[in-house]
């Protein structure tokens, strides 16, 4: 389970990177239009690119810590042991999801590469973020099935030790 838990935080931190290069890509762009009136070309599609493989790589580690939205209103009078039983069917339709996720996404980068799309100004290849976005959801998904078979026996708390 720990090497889960090391994959997530690892898909964390790319995550942190890429959103680091979307920021100074744009600030950078916007000081140029702003005082010489040179700006990147395809700033803006990188910016969706690098986005979307961004939200996907923080996923693993948003189920790792159960950091989805609970709605607890229905259970706030539930026994604990009901909570946990639907914790964990919860779970288990979260790893049903990202399972679902993940193998769409996978053939949508597969016809990606086949038809050798990209984006509208630079041609960037489109199934290189379909690329970066298929492990970190198949990794969530193992990580909610890991949730939904040992309940909160697997789930990251904030002082866990990394």
């Amino acid at each position: 389970m720990k090497i889960l838990e090391s994959l997530a935080r690892v898909c964390s931190v790319l995550s942190g990177i890429l959103l680091t290069f979307i920021t100074l890509m744009t600030c950078y762009s916007l000081i140029g239009r702003n005082t010489t009136g040179s700006t990147i070309v395809g700033d803006f599609e990188l910016t969706g690119v690098a986005t979307g493989a961004a939200i996907a790589l923080f996923m693993p580690l948003c189920q790792l810590k159960k950091a989805n939205i609970i709605v607890d209103f229905f259970t706030a009078k539930a026994s604990e042991a009901r909570i946990v039983q639907l914790d964990r069917i919860g779970a288990l339709f979260m790893a049903i999801t990202f399972g679902l996720l993940a193998w769409r996404t996978y053939l949508g980068g597969m016809n990606a590469w086949m038809s050798q799309s990209g984006s509208m100004m630079l041609g960037f290849p489109e199934w290189i973020v379909y690329a970066a976005m298929t492990p970190p959801l198949a990794l969530s998904a193992l990580i909610a099935l890991a949730q939904a078979i040992l309940g909160d026996q697997f789930v990251m708390t904030e002082g866990a030790a990394a």
